[in-house]
């Protein structure tokens, strides 16, 4: 009886049922569209299963996700709902393009300033949010929104700078410099087939491990729980929740920002002129939701985003539209957001 009471209880068991129910509608919506349910779900997981270089590629698009779902389920803990870790991964991808672009160093010096230029950009971004939450009380999702914005047209005057626009024209930056690159060597690339093959995974899980121990093993991570559980009952035991919210917001910019970094030193090697916002940020939040804001289980769920948004590119070969897989996606979020209905009811019935 415990066990199973256990079970109904589990966050997974009502996550697997929401990724379940989301591949059921994205199929009702196919066959709406007249397109086999099965042969585009098979061209999704062979897209990123039948190659090592597709399972390759599908890890570096989880990489930035992973770090942006950090941002978002750290936010989480502290009771701040982190809305412009969008705006923070593109200050960071623009902080570290210009230390990749402008700085010539050493490469065991200069990767390692780029990441900490997009981190520092990103946490100054987030912290910026929290001074005026804590000192002007506004409301902090109205300020992440406008933040995004201020981000995306900052970035787009940032690429047209004649110090770093790309020669010949083309509306985006010089590549960075090699030395900046977080590529693996040359003979890994070979073998894995995968060209773009890099250090992000390896910093994702290094990063999420770290953040997991800060939120439950310091006393630092105590506070901000804490104050995520109860402002004034923290502060009635001594804790300064402003400070407590800067601290977390500041944190919570600073990974959406190595987020930038990881994408931009791993993957795209120059930013571009945005004609749309690419929405890292904002699939960072499906990252955590997915995850119940728990740190190692971003990794997983970062992944599980990066091989949809990969095998999902490959759904044009059999003319399934791609935005099948936000669908799905949506879908999931959707669910697990009334999963604590579903938890009620499963519970009660069993009493029952």
């Amino acid at each position: 009886m415990n066990e199973k009471k256990s079970i109904l209880n589990s966050n997974a068991l009502y996550t697997l049922i929401a990724i379940v129910i989301g591949f059921l509608i994205g199929a009702l919506f196919l066959l709406v569209a007249k397109i086999n349910p099965i042969e585009a779900y098979t061209k999704l997981f062979t897209g990123v299963f039948s190659k090592p270089k597709f399972m390759v590629w599908a890890i570096i698009y989880a990489s930035p996700l992973i770090f942006t779902g950090l941002s978002v389920a750290f936010s989480f803990k502290t009771g701040v709902f982190n809305i412009g870790a969008e705006g923070q991964f593109v200050v960071g991808t623009v902080a570290a393009a210009l230390v990749g672009i402008l700085v010539d160093l050493p490469a065991i010096l200069h990767a390692p300033l780029c990441i900490l230029a997009a981190v520092a950009a990103g946490s100054i971004w987030g912290s910026l949010v929290g001074f005026l939450k804590v000192k002007k009380g506004i409301n902090e999702v109205l300020l992440f929104i406008m933040f995004n914005w201020i981000a995306f047209y900052l970035s787009n005057y940032v690429v047209n700078l004649k110090a770093i626009h790309k020669e010949g024209g083309g509306e985006a930056t010089k590549d960075v410099l090699d030395s900046a690159k977080i590529l693996f060597p040359q003979s890994i690339r070979q073998l894995t087939g995968c060209s773009n093959a890099n250090y992000g995974i390896i910093l994702a899980i290094i990063v999420a491990v770290i953040i997991w121990f800060l939120i439950n093993k310091t006393t630092l991570g105590y506070q901000l729980r804490a104050v995520g559980f109860n402002r004034h009952a923290a502060e009635y035991g001594g804790i300064n929740s402003n400070r407590a919210v800067m601290t977390a917001m500041a944190i919570s910019g600073g990974l959406a920002g190595l987020g930038g970094a990881v994408q931009l030193l791993g993957m795209s090697m120059r930013v571009s002129q945005f004609a749309t916002q690419e929405s890292y940020g904002f699939q960072g939040i499906t990252v955590a939701l997915i995850a119940g804001s728990n740190p190692i289980g971003c990794i997983f769920s970062g992944l599980f985003y990066g091989a949809m948004k990969y095998g999902g590119s490959k759904l044009s070969l059999i003319n399934a539209p791609s935005e099948v897989v936000d669908i799905i996606m949506g879908t999931i979020i959707l669910f697990i957001a009334v999963s604590h209905v579903f938890k009620k009811l499963a519970l009660k019935g069993k009493r029952g």
